[in-house]
């Protein structure tokens, strides 16, 4: 079927969280895709939701306060879907959206969909908030789809996670960029409790660990770099290049087995394969299906994790090849436009009729001839197809930043005056 085209989309981030950079990447993906979208900033939230915890107030009033608050958010996300008039509403999970919020959405006859970018084990919150959603997409397979129909939510799409070519890409770095960022082994993300136990068996490896939530580990703690600050995206891409070995081993709160075996992918898969970069990835039941075995280099256990480590640091030729593959397969097939190409494809499937209606007809047969030529530059500009509606058009205008050009100040102008006289 054909894909919906000329779609406004309103992605409603997190206040903070891991898909809160997700949930950028596919704002940005969309855009590319010839899509108008809005991004709902609940990160601009956060600080004086985080306040509330200085009250000094008891557990039951602090609960009370933030859901209250949340409340309030939430119905910031309606009053922008009334502004913008979104076909979609992609919220990403821990997004602000109430239920109250979702029904409001459906009553006023807008598509919603979730992108839970979680475990559903470990992270259950999805059991009270999926069946109000009309697509529900998940990382994980059976028996997730199962539980999520149990519940009423028909609507699953497996949608694994993605990276983005822009910004996760191979650098050439500086000697002293190298030396801040450069490990032979590196590991980059937070501190749980599976790879403290873990790292603290590849002392003699070179390890250097980026990233936050280390603190308390005297063994660890000299390996820890950058005061163990939480890492940038910018930063991070750095890191992985300037590694020889990139360390990817899947989170876990239990240390019974440190390498758990589970089945989702995370994005470090995809961002470290994005980026050219050598990894040695922890086995996970959905890898097959997403990347060969000569792509990614795997490890199912520690004692296999610490004899191919000693191997790959010793053979640079065969880490290269590894990296070159991988690096292919994920421009090929694992970028967030491909992700929010099935997201869209699913949910036009899903609800016939869905993306098609038309809005303030194109926006160059709406203009007078003498603008035409200049407005198509435009577009081109702003990364706009050519029949993008003009109210699309206007809407985008109003969004960039900076000083209007001659050329966007006429367009506002024309704008207010259909306005005014209803054409």
């Amino acid at each position: 079927m054909d894909l919906p085209r000329n779609l406004r989309v309103l992605v409603v981030l997190p206040m903070y969280g891991g898909s809160l950079p997700i949930g950028r990447y596919c704002a940005t993906a969309l855009a590319k895709l010839g899509h108008t979208v809005e991004v709902f900033e609940a990160p601009a939230f956060y600080p004086a939701f985080g306040a509330l915890k200085d009250l000094r107030v008891t557990s039951d009033r602090l609960e009370y306060l933030e859901n209250s608050f949340l409340q309030v958010v939430s119905q910031a996300v309606c009053a922008k879907a009334e502004t913008f008039g979104p076909d979609l509403v992609l919220a990403l999970a821990q997004a602000p959206l109430s239920r109250q919020a979702l029904k409001r959405l459906r009553r006023d006859g807008v598509k919603t969909a979730m992108w839970f970018v979680e475990d559903f084990r470990l992270f259950t919150y999805w059991e009270a908030f999926a069946p109000f959603y009309d697509v529900f997409a998940v990382i994980q397979k059976e028996p997730f789809p199962e539980k999520l129909a149990a519940i009423g939510q028909t609507n699953a799409l497996y949608l694994p996670l993605a990276a983005d070519p822009a910004v996760h890409r191979p650098l050439d770095l500086s000697p002293v960029e190298r030396r801040i960022y450069g490990a032979e082994t590196s590991f980059m993300g937070a501190g749980y409790p599976n790879r403290r136990v873990a790292f603290a068996e590849l002392l003699d490896f070179g390890l250097g660990i980026f990233g936050s939530d280390w603190d308390g580990d005297a063994v660890l703690g000299p390996r820890v770099r950058l005061d163990g600050r939480r890492i940038t995206t910018e930063e991070a891409v750095k890191v992985f290049n300037a590694a020889a070995v990139n360390l990817n081993l899947h989170s876990s709160v239990s240390v019974a087995d440190l390498v758990s075996g589970g089945d989702f992918v995370n994005p470090r898969t995809f961002e470290l394969a994005m980026c050219g970069a050598f990894q040695l990835v922890d086995r996970r039941g959905l890898l097959p299906e997403l990347f060969e075995a000569d792509e990614l280099a795997q490890f199912g256990n520690m004692a296999e994790l610490k004899d191919r480590l000693a191997h790959f640091l010793a053979h640079p030729d065969e880490r290269a090849a590894y990296a070159a593959k991988a690096r292919a397969r994920a421009l090929r097939d694992h970028t967030y436009a491909a992700r929010m190409e099935r997201l869209l494809a699913f949910t036009a499937e899903r609800h016939p009729g869905w993306g098609v209606g038309e809005r303030g007809g194109e926006a160059l047969a709406a203009l007078p001839p003498e603008l035409r030529d200049e407005v198509a530059g435009l577009l081109r500009e702003l990364s706009l197809p050519a029949d993008v509606s003009f109210d699309d058009l206007i809407w985008a205008v109003r969004a960039r930043q900076g000083l209007l050009s001659p050329l966007e100040t006429s367009l506002l102008f024309l704008d207010e005056w259909r306005r005014q006289y209803g054409r």
